[in-house]
């Protein structure tokens, strides 16, 4: 079964050559679409054996995407971005999954390197070679509609997934999102689809989560209950829809509301790791409204789902460290700074912790740490530190 790799790729010299790398070893042919570039990524690409050709940026990703599909010749597709890698454990999966007569996409499970918030996504990116497969939206391009289609005609064939995580994105990361301007991009094109497509339930979630994300809080939570209240939008995307408006409730300062969404989200019956950012900003609700017992519960559910998540357990130990439990939360400050040794305020509550119960030299191990941290990221926060344990006369 030939399986091709699939990328559109504008001035992306610096990302190309660890992108192909992560995936090269399973791929019998490498396709890359230029769509520009004034600096090396094609040679970079013809270098690392793809086949290049170039396009014309028109302002449509699905358009180029739908131009690189031209040029595929394998049996099935992995589309990845240039500021994407396949992770090591997939691969094996992938060429045992591509083998299976029942499926037409499966859809992987994508690391959000970075982001702020909802670290996991679920995205169709790798399916069979089919005439009717097509991307659809000018941003966010997707090929689901195309697939939705083609079900309604052959039903016989299945949608599946990976469970393991198997693309990693650093996309979102701070520094990339300024450098890229993608989110002024991303609104420009997004406005422009949804005034033809006013109910479209994936660009509802899109475009909203992005105007709550720049402060458009009315906007934002306009367009997420408006893609709820178009009762297309398949399970995935309720979540999705839902966890925003949390995060858009949240901020608009009605609590309530916000608690009733991710409470909504985390119902719908999705891989549980996609509902790691729900329990985890549900939990800082909860313990905001001084329901300390429901929030620890749920940010016991974050380290249950994901054992290596730092903020999980750090949250967990600043709930613990509410209700008296010192110990518990010194052992749950240890685990976030064992999995993270940058974690600052992890580091500082600890200190504060091990002050409690008595351990001065333990605390002031852990203050000095957390100061050393500061002072390369928030020297006000060092200052401020550093005054607090001279005030104590701790130093």
């Amino acid at each position: 079964m030939k399986l091709s790799l699939c990328i559109i790729a504008k001035n992306e010299e610096s990302t190309l050559h660890k992108c192909i790398g992560s995936a090269k070893s399973i791929v019998n042919e490498i396709v890359v679409l230029d769509t520009g570039s004034t600096d090396k990524t094609i040679a970079v690409a013809e270098k690392l054996g793809a086949l290049v050709y170039e396009y014309e940026w028109n302002n449509d990703f699905s358009a180029a995407r739908n131009e690189a599909l031209r040029y595929v010749t394998g049996d099935w597709v992995l589309v990845l971005d240039a500021d994407e890698t396949l992770t090591s454990k997939i691969k094996s999966q992938i060429r045992q999954t591509i083998v299976r007569d029942e499926y037409i996409m499966v859809n992987l499970l994508r690391h959000e390197i970075g982001a702020a918030q909802s670290p996991y996504s679920m995205v169709s990116r790798l399916f069979r070679k089919h005439p009717d497969i097509k991307f659809s939206r000018p941003y966010h391009a997707i090929i689901d509609d195309s697939v939705i289609e083609i079900l309604q005609k052959e039903p016989d064939w299945q949608i599946g997934h990976l469970s393991e995580v198997a693309i990693l994105h650093e996309g979102y990361t701070e520094a990339a999102i300024k450098q890229q301007n993608k989110t002024t991009k991303a609104q420009a094109v997004m406005e422009g689809f949804i005034v033809n497509h006013p109910n479209d339930p994936y660009v509802c979630s899109k475009l909203g989560g992005l105007y709550v994300e720049n402060g458009k809080l009315s906007e934002g939570i306009e367009l997420l209950e408006r893609g709820i209240a178009s009762k297309s939008a398949n399970i995935d995307l309720m979540y999705e829809l839902h966890y925003h408006l949390g995060i858009g409730y949240t901020r608009a300062g009605d609590i309530r509301k916000a608690v009733s969404h991710y409470q909504a989200a985390i119902k719908q019956v999705v891989v549980p790791i996609l509902k790691l950012g729900a329990y985890n900003n549900l939990g800082s609700l909860l313990k905001s409204l001084g329901d300390l017992q429901s929030a620890k519960s749920a940010f016991e559910m974050t380290i249950r789902i994901d054992p290596n998540f730092a903020v999980g357990h750090y949250n967990l130990g600043m709930t613990l460290k509410a209700m008296g439990k010192f110990t518990d939360a010194i052992s749950s400050y240890q685990r976030a700074v064992q999995l993270n040794p940058k974690y600052a305020e992890a580091y500082q509550n600890l200190g504060v912790a091990w002050l409690k119960v008595g351990n001065q030299k333990g605390s002031l191990a852990a203050f000095n740490k957390a100061i050393s941290l500061h002072e390369k990221n928030n020297p006000i926060e060092a200052l401020r530190l550093r005054q607090g344990l001279e005030e104590m006369g701790l130093i």
